[in-house]
């Protein structure tokens, strides 16, 4: 086995071995807590520019599935894990995870002790790391010049719009880095989906007579990100139905006067303990958040909170007072094995079922 190093940003270094691609890489690095679901993970595009650290002890024992895929290009820059298996229980044949990560150029790094890593990244706030394969001054100098690009949306959303046929209502998605999980959900209630480029205006939406609009999660800050998704979001609003996952739940929220600011140590795995305020059930939901609301820039005047975190007590939903917009941070489309959030989605439609029945006058107002 070929040994390898993983540096970062602040002189640390850790001794492991490479698999998977054995080139050189520098990204983000953010710890992953997911029980399960490393394939999902790997394949989502929030995690472009992104070295993921892997908290279970043991990654790569059920191989991977091409049903598991959130997006066929994959984003993420490398990844770490303590013990990695090359094992292939999938029916379908598919590869073992050195394969994979193999085929799409991404370098892995094991026997790293993970869990006191985490430790070390969270209490000094590592931003930067690399994989390499010397721990030499001239590597450290390449992570300290290295800068990571700001233009994550436009690297990983569709340039151009398409069609995933349907019989029922219409929803136009606008693509900020989306999982392939929010179509699968939107198709199985038999919706005509149209999804869109990031960019894509007011009256382009509307061009294509939509019921409703889902705005998806996404890699990158929300602040830099160009002002034409705020200025859809405001005009869309008072006109159609809302639904935002992730960055989309961010951005709604900057639409409607809050502030969002990067956390310290960001919240990336599954089986995370939400509440619901107005019942006060748990859900427990699949968590990919470097940024968060500040709870004193919210304007209860347009805005209600309806989710929160049980760990961190950051705010995990928001809901219009004014429109028939909601959003939510965590992701509710049933990855990883996880449906506590899936209701969402029904949520959404029955809101648009809602706004039929105004416009036809049925509930005779």
């Amino acid at each position: 086995m070929e040994k390898r190093y993983l540096i970062l940003d602040d002189g640390t270094s850790f001794l492991g071995e490479g698999f998977g691609d054995l080139s050189n890489t520098t990204g983000e690095l953010i710890i992953n807590t997911d029980l399960n679901g490393y394939q999902e993970a790997i394949t989502d595009p929030v995690y472009h520019n992104q070295i993921i650290m892997f908290t279970q002890p043991s990654i790569g024992n059920i191989g991977t599935n091409p049903q598991n895929y959130e997006s066929i290009i994959t984003s993420a820059k490398g990844i770490v894990v303590n013990q990695r298996e090359d094992i292939n229980q999938s029916p379908l044949k598919a590869q073992n995870l050195s394969e994979f990560l193999r085929e799409r150029q991404i370098p892995g790094i094991w026997k790293i002790d993970t869990r006191a890593l985490r430790q070390y990244v969270q209490s000094h706030h590592v931003q930067k790391a690399s994989i390499v394969n010397t721990n030499d001054e001239h590597a450290f100098d390449q992570l300290t010049a290295a800068v990571l690009s700001n233009q994550q949306i436009q690297a990983v959303a569709t340039p151009k719009p398409y069609l995933v046929p349907g019989s029922g209502m219409t929803i136009v998605v606008i693509d900020l880095g989306l999982r392939e999980s929010i179509i699968r959900q939107l198709a199985k209630l038999n919706c005509n989906i149209i999804v869109v480029p990031w960019d894509t205006d007011f009256k382009g939406i509307i061009s294509l007579a939509p019921e409703g609009v889902v705005i998806s999660s996404g890699p990158g800050a929300p602040e830099e990100i160009d002002n034409t998704v705020l200025e859809t979001i405001t005009k869309l609003q008072p006109c159609l139905p809302l639904f935002g996952i992730g960055l989309g739940h961010e951005l709604i929220a900057i639409a409607n006067g809050a502030t969002v600011t990067k956390m310290a140590s960001g919240v990336h795995g599954n089986h995370h303990p939400i509440r619901q305020i107005i019942t006060n059930d748990i859900l427990y939901a699949d968590q990919s958040q470097t940024y968060q609301i500040e709870r004193q820039s919210i304007d209860n005047n347009r805005l209600i909170i309806t989710f929160v975190d049980l760990i961190n007590n950051s705010i995990q939903g928001l809901r219009s007072r004014d429109y028939p917009t909601f959003s939510v941070q965590f992701s509710p489309e049933g990855t990883s094995g996880i449906d506590s959030g899936l209701d969402l989605f029904a949520e959404f439609t029955e809101s648009i079922l809602v706004r039929r029945r105004l416009n036809n006058n049925e509930f005779g107002i």
